[in-house]
């Protein structure tokens, strides 16, 4: 997907991709590297060189980025005397060692832009100044004033930049990351102003909605970062993809990091955010020459609305209007013409005069896109096999402890999993007169499946928000032996924060209440201990084991089992649009496709906490939890499947699920744009910024228009809505208002119907006589593609 993904970058405005390097991904043991498939960085850069772009390598090493670990390798953590990101000399030995191995990789390959190559700034440390650093103390600082002369050492020929770092020393540049920017100073006039992620949205946790970031608003702290002298402005992430296999942070962080950027998890553009920002970037590239070169001045507009004004030599002239209050429109007067200014809005004037983008008036289509379901496509008629796991110790037993282990420093990450097995005694009268038997479970986190005499008698997690929990789970006892089962999971691990590598999980303890001589504490049994599943150990999501032994043929796969594995033969989808897997009908668990690991697949339900609202409005300083949809609703339903993992025949799906389901109720789905919108007002910007040519230019705007494009290879197939006048809503429920040309709909149909695109201009004549003069004229459409 690469180069499609850095193509669609550079036609949204991009100039340079800024990229993380995966120390785990990367370094699998000390001194054992790879670099092949999605790890193969140099191909990566490569193919943005090949794009004509430029890039940034944030080296880290550590990363956070809610990966694993922050990026750091787990095995780091044992190595004798280690304590992550401070002065301490095993850390720093094996962190230097790495950003050297990748700083010589890159100049091998003559990379760096001092080289001839495409690499312009390498990072070193990710978001450790102020708190973390403060956490460590004078340690703290030792490490980050050596961890920027480690990386001056390397001799690259670029500039270094630290982030979130306010004490970099030169000539190293600190540089920013938040939702904005434009008040951000570096530590000394002569460093550039560079802002290393602005989040475009925001990641999301299992069991929690779904964040979204309005496009007027990340506009909104674009414009206002480079009228206040930004001069790199980065959006983390543009694009977020998929977080493969067991790769995700947090804990809890979801498979999907679709961060609802302006590309999607899927890769297709978001609109109307991509072509929002596309716009904003052609605006401001206009000006970039006199931003650069010229001086700058502050006006007063008004209580909350100014004016920033850059001017040159050569005559330039470029101007910043913005209206900074959240509530009010305003309109201001700026070298004696009227300008409006919506709430919360910035409007550019390449000339001082003409206003060619607002970053509030959204003119861009918004798409539609659905997930279509298609069946798993029988290869062959017996193309079900399963596997069930042993409920406990299977195969020999790792060790036996009296108490508790800790679940990350015994499975050292290996696996999800660790079985905690052990075995007490109830007589005949053990229960109490009206009262029922507890198991009750206190767990450091993640999750935990418990099984009582080989029955699952219920789950239980943390969350994103507190990873530990406590249970209480009903049982029935038998008179005598009684065999507890519990399978503790992990969802991530903790990828940041102060001492972050010493954050464990597990139980803490294990008792039974309501029985007649009182609480039972298990907590100090002989605790049997297993690390991973069976399956894991014979590797049956591997292509190599397709035909192992231990898979049993069915002809219908069993129904709500849980610890199951289930194998099948399944068909390419049909189409080449992107493709995801609908696991809705599953319950938790991983998957496979021709041994590429899909991910971790949960579709818990979201809490119904009321933060979701029908709307959101842009205005105003924007938090995760302003914007968000899904309350209520399966948290992640979809999972992506690359195509490139799909062989044209012989295909094979393994699902591994840990509390039951239905897996005939799996589909693919083909995830396409379905319909598209547009809300357009007379008064937006009306000046091309792609022809734009401030010599010819003078007041030469022209009529507002709606531009509707489907995807590749289809068309406008139906136009469900129209009207021009004061319509209201939002796509998919736009509704007419008081005001209302009749001809609205013949209009757009002879323009649009059967096109792949069409412009239709707010003053076509086709709409007839002005029915409604004062009215400011919208014209809202919608459209189906197929």
């Amino acid at each position: 997907m690469w180069p499609k993904l850095v193509a669609e970058a550079k036609d949204g405005g991009a100039d340079c991709i800024e990229t993380y390097v995966f120390w785990n991904g990367h370094e699998i043991a000390p001194g054992q590297y790879y670099f092949e498939d999605r790890f193969d960085l140099v191909r990566f850069v490569k193919v943005v060189r090949d794009a004509g772009l430029l890039l940034i390598l944030r080296i880290g090493p550590f990363v956070a980025a809610e990966w694993n670990f922050g990026g750091v390798p787990v095995w780091l953590h044992y190595v004798p005397g280690t304590v992550f990101r401070t002065n301490n000399e095993p850390f720093k030995s094996h962190m230097q060692s790495f950003t050297t191995y990748i700083v010589n990789m890159m100049k091998k390959e003559q990379l760096f832009a001092s080289q001839g190559g495409n690499i312009i700034l390498a990072q070193i440390e990710n978001e450790y100044g102020g708190y973390l650093e403060q956490y460590y103390g004078t340690a703290g600082k030792a490490y980050a004033m050596w961890a920027a002369s480690m990386a001056l050492a390397q001799n690259t020929g670029v500039p270094w930049i630290m982030c979130q770092q306010p004490d970099a020393p030169d000539p190293v540049i600190n540089t920013c990351n938040s939702f904005y920017c434009d008040n951000f100073q570096p530590n000394s006039p002569t460093k550039p102003k560079f802002w290393t992620e602005n989040w475009p949205g925001w990641f999301q946790t299992f069991g929690e909605s779904n964040p979204h970031r309005p496009p007027e608003d990340v506009a909104f702290a674009v414009a206002r970062f480079f009228e206040k002298g930004g001069s790199v402005q980065n959006y983390y992430v543009y694009h977020g993809g998929t977080n493969f296999g067991r790769t995700t942070g947090g804990p809890f962080i979801t498979t999907s990091y679709d961060y609802d950027a302006p590309i999607d998890e899927y890769g297709l553009r978001r609109f109307p955010k991509w072509a929002h920002l596309k716009e904003l970037h052609k605006s401001i590239k206009l000006c970039e020459h006199t931003l650069l070169c010229g001086n700058t001045s502050f006006v007063s507009l008004g209580p909350k609305q100014e004016a920033d004004i850059y001017t040159d030599q050569s005559g330039g002239c470029v101007a910043f209007l913005a209206n900074i209050d959240s509530d009010k429109d305003k309109v201001v007067t700026f070298r004696n013409r009227q300008y409006d200014l919506p709430a919360w809005s910035v409007s550019i004037l390449p000339d001082c005069k003409n206003v060619v983008f607002n970053t509030a008036k959204v003119q861009s289509q918004t798409s539609m896109v659905v997930m279509v379901p298609e069946s798993l496509q029988a290869a062959k008629p017996d193309r079900w096999s399963i596997f069930r796991e042993t409920t406990g110790i299977w195969g020999k037993n790792n060790f036996i402890r009296n108490g508790f282990v800790d679940h990350i420093n015994t499975t050292k990450d290996t696996t999800d999993y660790l079985w905690y097995t052990t075995s007490f005694s109830v007589d005949g009268s053990y229960s109490s007169k009206g009262t029922q038997a507890v198991l009750n479970i206190d767990s450091k986190g993640h999750g935990v499946h418990a099984f009582l005499n080989n029955e699952l008698i219920g789950s239980a997690y943390g969350n994103g928000s507190q990873s530990s929990f406590t249970v209480g789970l009903p049982i029935n006892l038998r008179t005598g032996k009684n065999d507890l089962a519990l399978l503790s999971m992990t969802v991530g691990l903790q990828n940041a924060g102060p001492s972050y590598e010493w954050i464990g999980a597990g139980f803490t303890n294990v008792s039974i209440s309501g029985l007649k001589n009182g609480v039972v504490d298990l907590s100090s049994n002989n605790w049997t201990y297993k690390i991973g599943l069976e399956g894991e150990y014979y590797s049956l999501f591997k292509p190599d084991q397709r035909s192992n032994k231990r898979w049993v043929p069915q002809s219908e796969p069993p129904k709500n089992q849980p610890l199951t594995w289930y194998k099948v033969n399944v068909d390419v989808p049909q189409g080449d649009d992107p493709v995801g897997i609908d696991m809705l009908s599953m319950g938790k668990g991983l998957a496979w496709l021709n041994g590429n690991a899909i991910g971790r697949y949960w579709p818990r339900t979201s809490s119904t906490d009321n933060r979701c609202t029908p709307s959101c409005n842009y205005r105003g300083t924007f938090d995760p939890n302003k914007c968000r949809t899904g309350c209520g609703q399966p948290t992640q339903r979809w999972y992506h499947v690359p195509r490139s993992w799909f062989h044209p025949s012989g295909n094979t799906l393994v699902v591994f699920e840990e509390k039951g389901g239905d897996p005939t109720k799996i589909t693919f789905s083909r995830r396409v744009v379905s319909s598209v919108c547009s809300f357009v007002s007379e008064h937006y910007p009306s000046i091309d910024a792609e022809s734009w040519d401030k010599s010819t230019t003078n007041d030469a705007t022209t009529a507002a228009k709606v531009q509707l494009s489907c995807p590749n290879g289809k068309n406008i197939s139906s136009v469900k809505f129209a009207s021009l006048g004061n319509p209201s809503g939002t796509c998919r429920s736009y509704q007419k208002g008081s005001c209302h040309h009749p001809n609205s709909l013949s209009v757009v149909e002879k323009a649009c119907l059967n096109t792949n695109s069409c412009a239709v201009s707010l003053s076509d004549g086709g709409f007839g006589k002005d029915l409604c003069p004062g009215v400011t004229k919208t014209l809202a459409v919608e459209a189906d593609c197929s």
